[in-house]
């Protein structure tokens, strides 16, 4: 007998040694993920097709009409109107700023403390750094509405002794704007703080310490050494936050309430203005999933640079 039919022989008996899976076993799995799959789809599923549907109809609670299919006309309506065109750039420009302005600071700040382990307070210094990612962005709105008020806030008590005058920040046209989008990167940048450190946990300690037995630069291990471990975690972080400043509307809602005119009424503000004020459901149903196919063309892009990148280092041959 040859050792081929000898190892044949051997692998059959194994096989046929093996218990067989009974039908509870695999019932189990199922069982368990049973109530997850139902409170997603009764919670997630049908509000969506629920929101889709509705975005061809004109429906106002308003009025007593029954609701009536109009097609795509609240659509055609979105695209024709220049105002949300407008707001969506706005929404764009916050959101690039807040993104950008948060991804620095808080890449640099996180590099800071990555590095600096046995610095006497770290644990102190990073439990205070956190804390505006903790507090809700009601209590934040709120907070900072105080901190500007021109009457008796903080900040203009200060500017008056340092120049002289007061700001009316949130009233202000060119304030405005720069006001809620400093708040926005007060409240995050720990975020990215904490994804930097995460990202910075995952760069393996031999390789740090070949790189300073190579005597390698700090710009040299951070392209060659750090970037390609801690890169996929930036990139969801930066993900992450993207999708949250484009729907930004608490915050901007109780500081300035997307004014001084529409200087800082975000796409998300205006959809609470037809959803919960004019009560307009159709239209602000179209609306909101204009702002789902974004907020998935977003997830869509990251997903593709991911895999590309994966894809590029995978060893070859």
């Amino acid at each position: 007998m040859s050792i081929i039919e000898e190892h044949e022989i051997a692998l059959t008996q194994t096989t046929a040694a093996q218990p067989k899976m009974r039908t509870s076993d695999k019932l189990f799995p199922i069982a368990l993920l049973t109530p997850v799959l139902l409170f997603f789809i009764i919670l997630n599923v049908v509000p969506t097709l629920w929101m889709l549907g509705l975005s061809f109809y004109k429906f106002t609670l308003m009025s007593l009409d029954p609701p009536k299919f109009i097609g795509l006309d609240n659509y055609i309506r979105i695209y024709n109107d220049p105002s949300f065109w407008h707001g969506f750039g706005r929404t764009f420009r916050f959101m690039v700023l807040a993104v950008a302005f948060e991804t620095v600071l808080g890449g640099a700040i996180g590099f800071l403390f990555w590095g600096s382990a046995n610095m006497p307070g770290r644990r102190v210094a990073l439990t205070m750094l956190f804390a505006p990612m903790i507090i809700t962005p009601v209590a934040s709105g709120l907070f900072y509405r105080l901190i500007y008020d021109p009457t008796f806030g903080v900040a203009n008590y200060l500017l008056e002794n340092v120049i002289g005058y007061k700001i009316d920040f949130l009233t202000n046209v060119r304030w405005a704007f720069p006001a809620v989008l400093f708040v926005d990167i007060w409240m995050w940048t720990p975020f990215m703080i904490l994804m930097t450190l995460a990202a910075l946990g995952s760069v393996p300690k031999a390789e740090m310490e070949a790189a300073e037995v190579d005597r390698l630069s700090w710009p040299q291990r951070f392209r060659y050494v750090i970037l390609p471990h801690a890169k996929f975690i930036l990139m969801l972080g930066i993900l992450l936050r993207t999708i949250d400043a484009f729907k930004t509307m608490d915050l901007v809602f109780l500081m300035t309430n997307g004014g001084p005119g529409s200087i800082t009424e975000l796409i998300a503000v205006a959809l609470y203005r037809y959803a919960f004020a004019s009560l307009n459901i159709g239209f602000s149903s179209a609306l909101a999933v204009l702002l789902l196919i974004v907020a998935i063309a977003f997830t869509s892009v990251y997903l593709y640079i991911l895999n590309l990148r994966r894809s590029s280092e995978a060893p070859t041959g």
